[in-house]
């Protein structure tokens, strides 16, 4: 299905889907695609299907709608072009044509021994492949040289956009790469900034022989020359140089000769990169200087400043889709929690409305139901609430000396009641002579309690309902572990798989899909875990395992939890 994905604009990271004939587009809440975005007109534009294309068609706005950087009133859409409406900018995609199937036509042969083996004679790997466009051999040839310098920059520039996602990063070693290749005294990189649209200095650097606290001015001139022709500038003179007047900023700033380029990526320009030499401005050039940079050095600067704005885009496009995947996860997650507070408050509303009822006749028995029911329902938030913030939030266990058979205990003494109403026959059996261990006992509690409450629930459709929670202690693997054992339904290898992933609940409308998630991770939080064995019909086991550090050491030692 065709659509527009936003990757520039306060609505960066939204798709719209194209699933009607035409589809509105502005800031009006009547538009299909409603952009929250200021500069857009109230009913900016609107895009309309015509067989299988699709045509943008401009509704008289203020500000004007382009693509491709160019103003348009009607026009057909390819894929890959791109919408500038405001200050938003969109990619359109078009419908995906069916593909040729390749897999009858290219065939990987695989090895046997009637077969010849195809024998690798030779490989480049990435250092090599620094050292082949290095240099280092002897060349008599000049142009041979100069080609081999260039593919070497080219070669290095490649590899650090391909290596990292920090534009930041990127931007310095290109700089760095820069002055490594070119007698530049100072350089620049600056990016457009996409609320402002004005230029941003990123990285600067000045040659060593410079004054590192110097301040940098660049021209102006030079800027808006680049910004608005969109295209590199060369002078190797400015005082003699016929497109900036004497009146101009480049004069002023003791600039001899200077290079500046466009960022310019798939959707515009992302920026400029600029270098130059530099003699301060009163002070006389005591020799004639040599030109430095050559037209060479400036086509060299396009490439460079087309790669890194390709690398800025790339990074923005990412940091777009990180931001749809968060919207999206939100939402699940509101829709989620939402079905499951909707069922506590309907509980809630029918305990209420029995305690009324039961005021109005003065029947305690009544009362004291309707109490029992919303009493259990501000558990189940209670629950809930616990373990969003434990689930949400990233901590360190507040260590301290506790003894694991009162943690289990108290779980097991609070489940008692809910173990009863189930007709589940709860049983505790601790370790005796169990030494002091040192561990986080508020969210250890947490985590037993939800795989206890879990083991219950599982056995409400068999006949013989027992859980059975032990401690456990090996001193020669130096781990402690909480076995929690089950008579339930069991669970199959399809379930399994299922077990720990987020709001996954085999409860129905009971369950949120976070207890066993949140008890994972406060057992790996302690550097341990959780391991399940499980068969249809017989039952389920899980073991909280984790390093048994005495009281009275603090150190975290490795060990296997044994699965008996």
């Amino acid at each position: 299905m065709a659509s527009l994905f936003v990757i520039q604009g306060r609505d960066q990271g939204r798709r719209f889907e194209l699933n009607k004939p035409a589809l509105g587009i502005g800031r009006d809440t009547g538009n299909l695609i409603q952009l929250h975005d200021t500069e857009v007109s109230r009913r900016h534009a609107e895009i309309r299907q015509n067989g299988n294309d699709w045509m943008l068609v401009d509704l008289n706005s203020s500000n004007g709608t382009f693509v491709n950087s160019e103003p348009v009133g009607e026009r057909p859409l390819k894929s890959g072009d791109r919408l500038q409406i405001g200050r938003t900018l969109l990619i359109f995609t078009g419908e995906e044509e069916a593909s040729e199937d390749l897999s009858q036509i290219i065939n990987i042969v695989g090895k046997s021994p009637s077969e010849n083996e195809s024998r690798i004679v030779r490989t480049i790997g990435q250092e090599e492949g620094s050292r082949i466009f290095d240099g280092s051999l002897e060349v008599e040839n000049p142009w041979l040289a100069r080609a081999r310098s260039n593919l070497q920059i080219m070669y290095r520039t490649a590899l650090a956009v391909s290596h990292t996602l920090d534009i930041d990063q990127l931007l310095r070693r290109i700089m760095d790469l820069i002055f490594e290749w070119v007698e530049a005294d100072r350089g620049c990189i600056m990016l457009v900034d996409q609320d402002t649209e004005e230029l941003i200095p990123k990285v600067r650097r000045t040659r060593q022989s410079m004054a590192p606290e110097e301040r940098i001015r660049i021209s102006r001139t030079i800027l808006d020359y680049v910004m608005n022709k969109k295209e590199g500038v060369l002078t190797t003179d400015a005082q003699e140089d016929q497109r900036f007047s004497p009146a101009q900023s480049i004069l002023k700033l003791g600039v001899r000769e200077a290079i500046c380029v466009p960022m310019q990526g798939r959707y515009g320009i992302v920026g400029v990169i600029y270098i130059d030499t530099f003699t301060p401005p009163g002070r006389g050039i005591q020799s004639p200087l040599g030109t430095r940079f050559t037209e060479e050095h400036l086509k060299l600067m396009v490439a460079i400043g087309h790669q890194a704005a390709l690398a800025v885009e790339d990074t923005s496009y990412y940091s777009a889709m990180v931001q749809a995947e968060r919207l999206a996860a939100i939402g699940q997650t509101i829709a989620t929690l939402s079905h499951h507070i909707k069922n506590i408050l309907q509980g809630i509303r029918g305990g209420s409305y029995l305690i009324d009822e039961g005021l109005k006749s003065n029947e305690q028995e009544v009362i004291r139901k309707g109490w029992g029911i919303v009493e259990k329902n501000q558990e189940r938030i209670s629950n809930l609430v616990m373990d969003m913030l434990t689930f949400s939030k990233e901590r360190k266990p507040d260590l301290i000396s506790a003894d694991l058979n009162e943690t289990a205990g108290e779980v097991v003494e609070l489940m008692q009641t809910r173990a009863n109403d189930y007709q589940v026959e709860l049983i505790f059996r601790p370790t005796p002579n169990l030494p002091l261990l040192t561990f986080d006992p508020e969210a250890l509690h947490r985590a037993i309690l939800n795989v206890v409450t879990n083991a219950i629930d599982a056995c409400e459709k068999v006949d013989n309902r027992k859980v059975l929670v032990s401690t456990n202690y090996s001193a020669e693997k130096k781990v402690a572990w909480i076995d929690v054992e089950d008579t339930g339904e069991g669970m199959s290898p399809e379930d399994m798989k299922k077990l720990f992933t987020v709001f996954e609940s085999r409860k129905g409308a009971r369950g949120t899909g976070l207890g066993l998630t949140v008890s994972q991770k406060i057992l790996r939080e302690h550097n341990g875990d959780i391991r399940v064995v499980s068969e249809v019909g017989k039952g389920s086991r899980f073991r909280l395992h984790f390093p048994a550090v005495a009281a009275e050491s603090s150190k975290t030692l490795p060990f296997e939890a044994p699965m008996q």
